[in-house]
């Protein structure tokens, strides 16, 4: 019988805050548990019967053992408090004792390291240890001499414990080890013992540590987050670059980071020499509930198989919070329209969005799922009031502007604007934050993109934050055409009320030029993104320019603060005062 060990007691103290709640060894690395894995490679490789120790959540680990069929024994030993790696060892020194040796793995790492020729070698040779070691720069700590012989340890502080200073090198200790029953007499029961302690005291004392250098291999320790995104990333990659282009990525490709959005999300452009992939990177999961990352993918596959223009998801794991996806190039609606600053070529581009987003609304309606849903399963009264208008109170009017004015103020003009909206609604898929950085240019098509915020609403909205996206500044006058272009184009897919669509058009973009301030106001000041302020001064003028246009009779509070808005704006902000 070849004996294991898994160590998988540890508090993953790395991975706070995610392993509050899981345990590191339940990490999943592509649809597989990380402690499944190595207990699958242990069993492959004729190892059992199995031990492991457990501690930090143990309950969870002990329901997954105890469900799984595994075709080996498997013994649990709960630690009360952390024993470290000696100390576990010898608290199951009863069943390691005996003339055989046994094989000891951290939980914590993900390997397809040879562990039964590890085993075999360490029969050939007289000594108590084998140490597994690779060369792994960032983790080179410990000394070999010519004959693969550990001599010593680099400890924590810079410490070395060598006991030779002849020809010697530093190699990464892998976290498998092969050890001889006797070296358990070594250590001290129900106490924590460092195993590293141990092995020093056997060289000091002549009992030499045989090294097994591992050679083309995977290894990871995934006890950190950016190590564990690293591991998922590895085993996705093949994955996606395979269903892109047929074939696994050859060379390695490369990782570059790219100039984020309004998020906190992460963006990097994925390449060989031949092929590249977006990769979105939504941050480790905590907690239960959906995420952002579920909408990202689940809406994301839902409106790709309706026709959409949109990147096609490649790979993903949820619990990582990482996506691939189709590479669409670098120039956004926004940079097109700069380059065409002539109106009528402007139409003629944004009547081809207009055409893709009524797809977009109709096709993309068709069997979707509410539950898919982000924070809000549709668009309704209660959102436009928290998410929009208190949100423009509160981060724009407030924090950004600086003024002593209170969503109470507003409240019965607010509910009779989200009334409005949500009545004269033309409801389809709504996108929620349809603007041109949002749209991709390529292969002279638009494509959307950042469609996690998706949900049932009016189209009237998504069109609205099209032409008064002040990231292009559309004249009113071309504003209008396209609306016009919108409403007929529309009724030709399915029948419509102009005089309704209209009316929602005009509520919808009010509602979100107060998003679209909110959003401005804490990208700047809250975030520190003082890129976003750029944009307010043209807002705000479409703001005032639009409630006096549509609404100076029913909204008098809300024309006069936009107005106030207008005018500060236009002043130096030494000069800018209080009302």
């Amino acid at each position: 019988m070849k004996k294991a060990f898994i160590l998988a007691a540890g508090l993953g103290t790395r991975l706070k805050p995610y392993t509050l709640e899981r345990p590191k060894p339940l990490f999943p690395i592509g649809g597989r548990l990380l402690l499944d894995i190595t207990i699958r490679k242990l069993i492959r490789e004729e190892f059992g019967p199995l031990l492991l120790n457990t501690h930090h959540l143990a309950d969870q680990i002990k329901t997954f053992i105890r469900r799984q069929p595994y075709a080996a024994q498997i013994q649990i030993f709960h630690e009360t408090r952390i024993l470290g790696t000696g100390g576990a060892l010898k608290n199951a020194a009863q069943q390691l004792q005996g003339q055989a040796p046994f094989i000891v793995i951290n939980a914590d790492i993900l390997t397809d390291i040879d562990c039964k020729a590890a085993y075999t070698f360490h029969c050939t040779h007289p000594h108590p240890v084998t140490m597994v070691l690779h060369d792994c720069p960032q983790f080179n700590t410990v000394y070999v001499d010519d004959r693969q012989q550990v001599t010593g340890f680099q400890r924590s502080g810079g410490h070395t414990t060598a006991t030779s200073t002849g020809n010697r090198r530093r190699l990464a200790f892998t976290g498998i080890h092969v050890i001889d029953p006797m070296v358990l007499d070594k250590m001290p029961a129900e106490a924590f013992v460092d195993i590293i302690d141990v092995y020093e005291t056997l060289i000091a004392s002549g009992h030499p540590i045989q090294a097994y250098i591992a050679r083309n291999h995977y290894w990871n320790d995934v006890g950190t987050p950016r190590r564990y995104r690293q591991a998922v990333l590895d085993h996705l990659l093949p994955q996606a670059f395979q269903t892109a282009g047929g074939a696994p990525p050859s060379p390695a490709p490369q990782k570059t980071q790219l100039k984020g959005d309004g998020s906190d999300r992460k963006w990097y452009r994925v390449a060989t020499t031949e092929q590249s992939l977006i990769l979105v990177d939504h941050g480790i999961r905590t907690g239960s509930s959906p995420q952002q990352v579920d909408a990202f993918i689940d809406i994301g596959n839902h409106l790709y198989r309706q026709g959409a223009p949109l990147p096609r998801i490649r790979a993903h794991d949820r619990f990582a919070g990482l996506v691939l996806l189709q590479d669409l190039g670098q120039r956004h609606l926004q940079d097109v329209i700069r380059a065409q600053p002539v109106d009528d070529k402007r139409e003629v581009i944004y009547q081809h969005v207009i055409d893709q987003l009524i797809k977009l609304s109709i096709d993309g309606h068709q069997g979707f799922d509410p539950a898919w849903t982000y924070q809000s399963k549709a668009y309704d009264q209660h959102l436009i009031l928290d998410k929009e208008c208190r949100y423009f109170i509160e981060a724009f009017v407030q924090t950004y502007m600086g003024l002593e004015e209170s969503f109470d103020k507003f409240r019965a003009e607010f509910e009779y604007l989200a009334e409005g909206a949500v009545r004269n609604a033309i409801n389809g898929f709504m996108h929620r934050d349809l603007q041109s950085r949002n749209i991709m240019w390529w292969e002279d098509k638009p494509y959307f993109i950042d469609f996690q915020g998706g949900r049932t609403g009016p189209i009237q909205y998504d069109l609205a934050s099209l032409l008064i996206d002040p990231y292009v500044q559309l004249t009113p006058a071309l504003q209008s055409r396209l609306l016009t272009y919108a409403v007929t184009q529309y009724h030709r897919r399915q029948a419509v009320n102009q005089e309704v669509f209209f009316k929602g058009y005009r509520y919808c973009a009010i509602c979100r030029n107060l998003q679209m301030l909110g959003a401005f106001g804490y990208l700047s000041r809250v975030k520190n993104k003082p890129v976003f302020e750029t944009y307010i001064p043209p807002a705000v003028r479409n703001l005032s320019a639009n409630m006096n246009a549509w609404f100076r009779t029913d909204f008098p509070l809300l024309c006069h603060l936009a107005d106030t808005l207008s005018a500060r704006l236009a002043q130096p902000m030494t000069t800018r005062k209080k009302l």
